[in-house]
């Protein structure tokens, strides 16, 4: 008899919405390092011994389009989730793919080897088919915990009240599960919830059948990606993982008097001008430029295309692919594609105070899209720009605000507050 190839299924169709206003498509196709944060979900399955892998997307298809341009990317299946039904309807549009025992986790899992392997050892330790992966909370009843005797779990409880939690477990979405879930997911589809369907499932499960957890400390807490700049804790993870020297392409051209220290990428085709400092970690993709007297310092992403303009200045930022900079200054901010940058743009990045600084974000309250306050906190940050935008030249934007999609704002404006997509100011 084959034996049965170890398979995992990525949920990557949702829509993103608390990822405004980078969710021109979804938010694992944003890249760090040249690759999008879901290729690195994919190299760590693989690296775990995973062997097939299923890709759950949305009509649009947008995961598909961009990994087929990926030489290096492992191969993977597809299905379509065709509206954004909660996590229990995901998984069930894969379950004609499944065989066997499956890994069940979020496309910017890009921290997944580790605990996928751990997960493994229990299972063949136990015998258990369902494995959880479980952290300590010190709010646990914002999550869903697990009500646990020693290493099993007995059931899952989504948000307990306050003061009455059965532990402080919270279980993330990376999970080993018998393929028999299926059966237990078709008995609360439907249901009044579509949030917590996958957790009623498999407290079903755990209530009739071996379900075991593992718990791990904060090494593995993941990588949220619930709010944009959540993005900065995905570079700094990436960064520190795979940027361990300094690389810098035969193809690319490098001033005599520039200056390059610590660990650096510097891709294909690349210009570095007179008078530019790179001070690392920073990654400058390929056929990308930076100008003469510039500075590029401390956990920068520069990705391909990209431009920092004569006398700019940047640090812990990141620019994604045909960004833009014509000189200025850009700290702790995020730009999507397309982003032009006029002469002289500021982004503050700070408080005056220098206290934790709030967002205004997009959230969804009794079935409406409304803009919430949410503590990020960060002491620095700077603005997050959404594609194509452009900025002329000498606009100010104040610290976290959030410039939509495709929006025009006119020489010397200030930004003092959140901008909707295809706004002109």
């Amino acid at each position: 008899m084959e034996k049965q190839k170890l398979q995992a299924v990525i949920l990557a169709a949702g829509e993103s919405s608390r990822f405004w206003p980078l969710n021109s498509n979804h938010k694992s196709l944003l890249r760090i390092m040249g690759k999008p944060l879901i290729w690195y979900t994919i190299d760590g399955l693989r690296k775990a011994g995973v062997e097939e892998i299923i890709i759950v997307q949305g009509v649009n298809r947008d995961i598909e389009e961009e990994l087929k341009n990926l030489k290096d990317c492992a191969p993977v299946k597809y299905v379509i989730q065709s509206e954004p039904n909660g996590m229990a309807d995901a998984v069930m549009c894969a379950k004609n793919k499944i065989n066997g025992q499956f890994f069940v986790l979020n496309a910017n899992r890009i921290d997944c080897q580790e605990i996928v392997v751990k997960m493994l050892e229990k299972s063949r330790q136990t015998g258990a088919k369902t494995i959880l992966f479980g952290q300590e909370a010190k709010t646990p009843w914002l999550y869903g915990i697990a009500k646990v005797d020693g290493d099993r779990v007995l059931e899952l409880i989504e948000k307990p009240a306050e003061g009455v939690e059965p532990s402080n477990i919270k279980i993330p979405v990376v999970r080993l599960l018998d393929n028999k879930i299926f059966g237990y997911i078709e008995k609360v589809l439907g249901g009044a919830n579509k949030n917590e369907e996958f957790e009623m499932a498999i407290s079903l499960y755990a209530k009739e059948n071996d379900t075991r957890i593992i718990i791990l400390d904060n090494k593995y807490d993941g990588i949220s990606l619930k709010y944009p700049w959540h993005l900065f804790d995905a570079q700094k993870y990436l960064f520190d993982k795979y940027l361990a020297k300094k690389q810098i392409a035969k193809s690319a051209w490098v001033a005599k008097n520039a200056v390059i220290e610590g660990n650096v990428f510097v891709g294909e085709n690349c210009k570095i001008y007179e008078g530019a400092v790179i001070k690392g970690p920073c990654f400058i993709g390929d056929n990308s430029i930076v100008g003469n007297n510039s500075v590029v310092r401390d956990y920068c992403d520069i990705e391909a295309d990209g431009m920092v303009g004569a006398l700019s200045e940047v640090t812990r930022s990141i620019f994604q692919r045909d960004a833009h900079i014509h000189s200025g200054y850009m700290g702790d901010s995020i730009v999507d594609r397309g982003v032009r940058c006029g002469a002289g743009v500021i982004t503050a990045n700070v408080r005056l105070d220098r206290e934790k600084i709030s967002a205004r974000v997009k959230k969804e309250k009794d079935g409406v899209k409304v803009l919430a306050k949410v503590d990020t906190g960060l002491k620095a940050l700077g603005a997050i720009v959404g594609q194509n935008s452009r900025l002329g030249a000498r606009a100010t934007v104040l610290p976290a605000r959030f410039i939509g999609k495709n929006c025009q704002i006119a020489a010397g404006a200030t930004i003092s507050r959140n901008l909707d997509d295809g706004s002109k100011i």
